[in-house]
């Protein structure tokens, strides 16, 4: 069996999941709503105020849809209790954010800006304060959507290993490379 399907999923307070007959999962609570259609061999049921999935066989293939859809429920009741959040950094002379209500603005050393429609399930706010790099925080309640959006602005510019600018994660460290040698052979 798999090590993290086996653990029960605590229902905090205020939270409601509700199982349909077709294995149809929603979760309901202070911040929203999420739903996740799970494979229909796994058995999901709630007994003592936790959640629990199970697995009908040892096979590999009901062994990994057994941690996922408990990593994905797991997630989702995070998410309407507390939400997600990503910060992204934009190190870079001259890199600039700016959003304009759902619309993210970015000049990242291109000869033009770059305009990147954000979707309404994902607040965006950009801060530019003096001596540090412009952040870009993304919120939501899906983690799977924050984390799809974060990685495509990432991608816009990625951090290169030389003098690491680039668009990068608040917590990320990046590899650094040692550049040319100086001097030579005489």
């Amino acid at each position: 069996m798999s090590r993290i399907g086996k653990k029960p999923i605590a229902i905090p307070k205020g939270v409601t999941v509700d199982i349909s007959k077709d294995n149809l999962v929603t979760v309901k609570g202070p911040k929203g709503t999420l739903t996740q259609q799970v494979d229909l061999d796994m058995k999901i049921g709630i007994e003592n105020g936790e959640l629990l999935v199970e697995s009908p066989t040892n096979q590999k293939r009901h062994k990994a849809l057994h941690g996922l859809y408990r990593a994905l429920i797991a997630n989702m009741v995070e998410g309407v209790t507390n939400g997600y959040e990503h910060k992204l950094e934009l190190v870079g002379v001259g890199y600039k954010a700016t959003n304009t209500g759902q619309i993210l603005e970015l000049s990242l050393g291109y000869s033009h800006s770059i305009y990147m429609s954000i979707p309404n399930e994902v607040k965006i706010a950009t801060e530019t304060l003096k001596g540090k790099a412009p952040t870009i925080i993304l919120q939501g309640i899906d983690k799977q959507l924050i984390g799809q959006v974060a990685a495509k602005i990432k991608s816009l510019r990625p951090p290169e290993p030389y003098k690491g600018k680039g668009v990068k994660f608040d917590n990320e460290a990046i590899r650094r490379k040692a550049g040319k040698a100086a001097g030579g052979k005489k």
